[in-house]
Parts: C-alpha cells; sequence; structure tokens
C-alpha cells in the first residue's frame, strides 16, 4: 500500500527534485515542473514515453501540453498528498528528457 511521504523521507527525497527545477505547492501535496521542448512533436513524444512508465507504475500525473510546454502536477491522490511514486515518477520524467 502507498502511504504519504514521512518528514525524514521529504528530507531525503524532495531537495534533489527541487535541484533539477521541480516545486512543492504551497501546502506541501504536490510537485511541479514545467519542462520545455524543440517544438511539439519533441513535447508529445516525451509525454509519450513518460505515459508507459506512468501506466507501468500505475500512478498518472496530472499534466497539460501547449505546443513545445508540458506542465506536470504530481500527487497521490490516495493518501492525500505526496507519496515515494512521486518522487520516483519525478526522476523518470528528468531522465526522458
Amino acid at each position: 500500500m502507498t502511504e504519504r511521504l514521512s518528514d525524514t523521507a521529504r528530507d531525503t527525497l524532495l531537495p534533489p527534485l527541487m535541484k533539477t527545477g521541480w516545486t512543492v505547492s504551497d501546502d506541501g501535496k504536490a510537485l511541479s515542473k514545467t519542462f520545455t521542448f524543440e517544438d511539439f512533436p519533441h513535447a508529445f513524444g516525451f509525454m509519450t514515453r513518460a505515459a508507459i512508465y506512468a501506466e507501468k507504475w500505475d500512478h498518472h500525473p496530472d499534466w497539460s501540453n501547449s505546443y513545445n510546454t508540458v506542465k506536470v502536477n504530481l500527487t497521490t491522490h490516495d493518501v492525500g498528498g505526496l507519496s515515494a511514486l512521486d518522487a520516483k515518477l519525478a526522476r523518470k520524467l528528468d531522465q526522458l528528457v
């Protein structure tokens, strides 16, 4: 079962993500990042690659796409905040760029 991140886990998992441009929402329940690509096909390709992991891990981002920009918001609705799945998917999204 997925659990909400403890304070210790947050202190370990979130700082490296913040260094790559992720931000934590004011209420501490979500991670967000905007990815910018060369053009629409590159943005859409990123979303397609990301969707494979999201489906495999059964953890789907809230996201939007406008031309070369993909805005991503990660939270674990089942636990009402951030879980290890959010950090895992955020790291993977950074690798897919």
